[in-house]
């Protein structure tokens, strides 16, 4: 009766794609069974049967809220509890997602500020990447007027964010609310790369300050590393943000 119960938390959601970016980073698309409401920022905590438990972690979602499938950016952690039954995944194979989706990591849209700069690093691009999404749609259907958003991705090489490189790109060519600043901390390694060099909280003052994203009319996020959150909240705060307006949300690459 417990373990019924305890299925009862959970919907199916079946892998209905997958995109390798690297050895140890991918997007994997899920179709769950049951439509899964949540706000853009927060996480699904995305469970597998291992012998008669379910073992289970959170992951932000990048998918949009207005789109007919769950999207999540994970990258592998070979000693973690779940990432490497992600790795075993197929098309067609199912796993656990818990049906309450949380997370407080959302756009702040109580303050009546209307800017945001968004620093990532890597797989902490997702929520940013939901964000921008479902501003996007929500703008074509004329339910909200936009946000400005700076969004500030670091990677150690660019093809680490794979698709979502182009995705953020061409939106940003096409939307003047958004602006993308990708960035690689290890050019020597990308030959090709002509953008931005240096970690995402490297570059956070200089393209602040160049589009005017200061601790008077914005928010400021930071999601990913947690050494790169704790720099950038230091760089905020001698930037004079408020506290209450530094959001953040951590991913621990070391322990799952």
């Amino acid at each position: 009766m417990q373990r019924r119960r305890a299925r009862s938390q959970y919907c199916k959601g079946e892998l209905i794609e997958r995109q390798d970016f690297s050895e140890d980073l991918a997007a994997f698309k899920f179709r769950t069974d049951k439509q899964l409401p949540f706000i853009p920022g927060q996480y699904a905590t995305i469970g597998f049967q291992v012998g008669e438990k379910i073992v289970q972690r959170p992951y932000s979602i990048v998918s949009s809220p207005h789109e007919p499938f769950m999207e999540v950016f994970v990258e592998l952690v070979p000693e973690g509890v779940t990432t490497p039954l992600f790795w075993e995944l197929k098309l067609g194979d199912s796993v656990f997602i818990r049906e309450r989706l949380v997370g407080k990591f959302v756009l702040d849209t109580e303050s009546g500020i209307t800017r945001h700069v968004m620093a990532g690093t890597v797989t902490g691009a997702a929520p940013y990447i939901s964000i921008a999404r479902t501003q996007k749609i929500e703008q074509e259907q004329g339910k909200t007027s936009p946000h400005q958003i700076l969004a500030i991705v670091g990677a150690s090489r660019s093809w680490e964010l794979g698709y979502y490189m182009d995705e953020l790109n061409e939106l940003a060519a096409q939307e003047e609310w958004f602006t993308f600043v990708p960035t690689a901390s290890r050019p020597w390694e990308d030959p090709e790369w002509q953008g931005e060099s240096g970690r995402a909280e490297d570059v956070i003052r200089k393209y602040g300050d160049q589009l005017g994203f200061d601790h008077t009319n914005a928010v400021g996020y930071a999601c990913g590393h947690p050494q790169m959150i704790e720099n950038a909240k230091a760089i905020w705060a001698r930037a004079r943000f408020p506290e209450e307006r530094i959001k953040e949300e951590k991913f621990f690459v070391i322990k799952e």
